[in-house]
């Protein structure tokens, strides 16, 4: 008989400096030099723990070099997707019954070889496929990935551990059974730690996951997967189906075993991913879940209290690290019209000098954004800015696409909060900054909070407090994660769970116990220790005269 098991304590990683001289610096210099040297990498889809190559393949290419081949990546069709099901469902038998703290040794043990011996294999592949810098690379593929893992596994047991009351005669438990069938999980291209999370979670509270990564990060998340395996993640448990978005997803959905959807990503795709589902309901074993973090529209607003720099600061590191391809970027911007007229000029200035190009140059703070079509799409909204009656370019607007696809970090000031630049989601280098009479502070508010559909990140700025505090009730719902004064992004694994409402999802918490309940289905048991024998109660028999 074993002892109450408990699980390692978890602390966040800690993020390495890559200071010059520092032996991580070394490492991941050493590994980035290895690179050089390297054929394309051939990746194969992972089905029931075997590898699959169709032949079909396309490129995975570094944006901020998009001639340079890193890998090429085989597709799954309706013939691999269905194997890929068919493999789950057999994981599924020994897995969904397997004790939770033998599945958290598996995840455990992947965040000690991704904190070890992976670290900057996985670094170097995200700073080279998604040109990440390195202090973004670390932040997000190293540290936040260890993160989520170590503490899923913590919020699992203290899910396990939410028990009911047992009055004498009884004993009440809940056991937190996995779903019954395969999880899809749908992965951005902008954090590897997502990428891993999103099939990893479900994974670890006893599910089967089929895991369609971004056609985008294809280089770091088949690294992930190899973690994943070498931790001794059991064939089938988690498959590995990179494909066309609509050939694996049509697949998979239409499929009466569909039990949930995981998933971060558009607002647009997964609004039809949901109204695909709801049509299916009828030919599924179980209501599926839909768990989604979708697109943001995230914003500054500063009371005219706010210190200036930290604003500023504020500005430059929230709309400009990773190109502003962060869900939680700042986009939007309201500024009293003095502290404007005070920052404008040194926000410009500081604009301008940032140093962008390769991320393998430690000392570049941007590299490029991710594919062609992030590409115009960004430059569009920059060329229509430029020619707008109410609002003009004032720092950056130029960008090249010759060797890769570069966008200059781009401040937008407009006259009209309406403009299309303050509403809609660019996901690129551009913030539009709109000044507001200082007397109109409650009006900005209401505008902040109307203006756009999304709801998930905000960051208000002052030292006064009850402005502060206006500010937070206000704009309650504009934002899942609130910031005061700080930028507002960067969440934390285990300090601040991530997610939004409104337009940018259903609000489950990554990182947090609130997600991973929506991965089981619990279950009563009442048990009964001496049963009743007589059917009658005492309130039927007769009145003694």
């Amino acid at each position: 008989m074993n002892g109450r098991i408990t699980v390692p304590v978890p602390v966040n990683e800690p993020v390495r400096s890559y200071a010059p001289g520092t032996p991580e610096r070394r490492e991941l210099q050493a590994e980035l030099a290895r690179h050089d040297g390297l054929d394309p990498l051939d990746i194969p889809l992972i089905i029931g723990g075997e590898e699959v190559r169709t032949g079909d393949t396309e490129r995975a290419v570094a944006p901020h070099d998009h001639q340079r081949t890193l890998a090429h990546w085989h597709q799954a069709g309706p013939t691999e997707v269905g194997r890929a099901i068919e493999a789950s469902k057999s994981a599924w038998q020994e897995w969904s019954r397997m004790s939770w703290e033998d599945r958290a040794a598996v995840f455990l043990r992947a965040a000690d070889l991704l904190a070890g011996p992976w670290r900057q294999r996985v670094n170097a592949a995200t700073m080279l496929g998604q040109s990440k810098t390195v202090h973004q690379a670390e932040i997000d593929a190293a540290c936040e990935l260890i993160d989520f893992i170590r503490f899923n596994v913590h919020f699992a047991e203290e899910i396990a551990s939410q028990q009911p009351r047992s009055p004498s005669g009884m004993w009440n438990r809940l056991e937190y059974r996995p779903l019954e069938g395969f999880i899809y999980a749908v992965t951005p291209f902008n954090f590897t730690a997502i990428a891993g999370n999103l099939p990893a979670a479900p994974a670890l509270m006893g599910n089967v996951v089929l895991w369609k990564p971004s056609t985008a990060a294809m280089y770091s998340n088949y690294l992930v997967m190899k973690i994943f395996e070498e931790a001794g993640l059991p064939p089938g448990v988690i498959n590995f189906v990179p494909g066309d978005p609509p050939t694996v997803t049509e697949a998979l959905i239409d499929h009466e075993d569909f039990a949930g959807l995981h998933y971060t990503g558009s607002t647009s795709v997964f609004k039809q991913l949901w109204k695909k589902i709801g049509d299916g309901l009828d030919g599924y074993h179980n209501y599926p879940r839909i768990v989604g973090e979708t697109g943001g529209k995230d914003f500054i607003v500063a009371h005219a209290s706010a210190d200036p720099e930290a604003v500023k600061t504020a500005i430059l590191r929230g709309a400009f690290e990773y190109q502003g391809q962060k869900c939680s970027a700042v986009s939007r911007v309201y500024l009293p019209e003095g502290m404007w007229s005070e920052i404008r000029e040194p926000l410009l200035r500081e604009t301008e000098a940032i140093a962008m190009g390769d991320p393998t140059d430690f000392r570049n703070f941007m590299g490029a954004v991710i594919h062609e079509a992030s590409f115009e799409k960004v430059t569009g909204y920059i060329d229509r800015a430029a020619a707008a009656s109410d609002a003009e370019v004032i720092a950056g607007g130029t960008y090249d696409d010759a060797k890769g696809w570069f966008v200059r970090p781009t401040i937008i000031e407009t006259t009209n909060p309406q403009y299309e630049s303050m509403r809609e989601e660019i996901f690129g280098p551009v913030v539009t900054v709109y000044a507001y009479p200082e007397e109109e502070w409650e009006e900005t508010l209401r505008l902040v909070d109307q203006t756009s559909p999304y709801g998930l990140t905000g960051a208000v700025f002052s030292r006064d407090r009850a402005e502060a505090r206006r500010a937070m009730d206000m704009l309650r719902h504009a934002a899942g994660n609130f910031y005061v004064n700080d930028k507002p992004t960067g969440s934390v694994v285990g300090q601040q769970p991530f997610g939004g409402g409104r337009a940018s999802g259903t609000n489950d918490k990554a990182g947090s116990s609130m997600n991973l309940l929506r991965w089981v289905s619990a279950r009563s048991i009442k048990e009964t220790f001496v049963p009743a024998t007589d059917y009658r109660y005492p309130s039927m028999a007769e009145d003694e005269e």
